[in-house]
């Protein structure tokens, strides 16, 4: 590396520009395969033969986005009934993103945010505070449903008379 301190020889110098070019070549080779891996993760997952066939291709596409949106739309209908909605929501991201750039980053998004919540849920601070508020959550509750016992007995609140 060149330091532009004059304490070396010309021939110490060139070796530092060589080494220099040589790192700044394998640099930017990296960032083309960075680039060129980049592109190629959005390429559409079709098979070859419909890729070669405009009109195949854009069916293909659609089929694939009413799919992925039915998926998806089943997920947003679990959130509310019996079943794994967010499973079935990440689901038809994921089939989305077999075809479309955009659903890929929004996917890729996705993952990394779960991934630092996980992480986050794993650290003892937080641990320790959400073991301290569910703990307190239950005694409130505990301490209510106890009030009431005492208060009205075994008895189901419409059941109650005026009192």
């Amino acid at each position: 590396m060149n330091t532009g301190s004059d304490r070396g020889t010309n021939e110490s110098a060139a070796g530092e520009t060589a080494t220099e070019t040589t790192a700044q070549t394998s640099a930017d080779t990296t960032a083309e395969t960075a680039e060129t891996a980049e592109e190629t993760l959005h390429v559409s997952k079709a098979p070859a033969f419909i890729k070669a066939r405009r009109t195949l291709h854009l069916s293909w596409q659609v089929g694939v986005f009413v799919v992925g949106l039915a998926v998806i739309a089943a997920g947003v209908a679990m959130l509310v009934l019996p079943g794994p909605g967010w499973v079935a929501i990440f689901a038809g991201l994921a089939i989305w993103a077999t075809e479309f750039a955009w659903a890929h980053f929004v996917l890729r998004w996705t993952k990394r945010k779960v991934s630092e919540a996980a992480q986050k849920a794993l650290d003892p601070k937080v641990r320790r505070r959400n073991i301290i508020l569910t703990t307190t959550g239950l005694v409130i509750a505990g301490a209510l449903i106890g009030f009431y016992l005492w208060k009205y007995g075994l008895v189901l609140p419409w059941d109650l008379k005026d009192q």
